[in-house]
């Protein structure tokens, strides 16, 4: 029988559903910038800072933030429980990779909301 150590109960369906959403959230918040930026050739702090000021927009980037994070820790979890065997080197890392997930997220939510 297998175990799932470091899974805490997701199943397969689950991770593959969360990685494909937040793809999608991903490149719908890419394609927003990137048009945004070919719509605005003169784009100047100003009008920047006033897309960014918007609600919609805070949370469309809160979106993409979160997405990211899920994203990665999905991604990563994958390959470290594929290549790190011990299990003390295993967790080690996935700590390491989630604090760092953590703290990029605050740091994100922190630029984008704070004064």
């Amino acid at each position: 029988m297998v175990t799932n150590i470091t899974n805490f109960g997701r199943s397969g369906l689950s991770d593959w559903l969360i990685q494909r959403v937040s793809a999608i959230i991903l490149a719908l918040y890419t394609l927003f910038l990137v048009g945004y930026l070919l719509l605005n050739p003169g784009l100047d702090y100003a009008a920047w800072s006033g897309l960014f000021e918007q609600t919609w927009m805070r949370i469309f980037s809160l979106l993409a933030f979160v997405s990211i994070a899920a994203h990665a820790w999905i991604g990563l979890w994958t390959v470290v429980t594929d290549y790190l065997r011990s299990t003390s080197v295993r967790l080690t890392v996935q700590t390491i990779i989630i604090l760092a997930i953590f703290v990029f997220l605050v740091w994100g939510v922190q630029v984008l909301w704070g004064a």
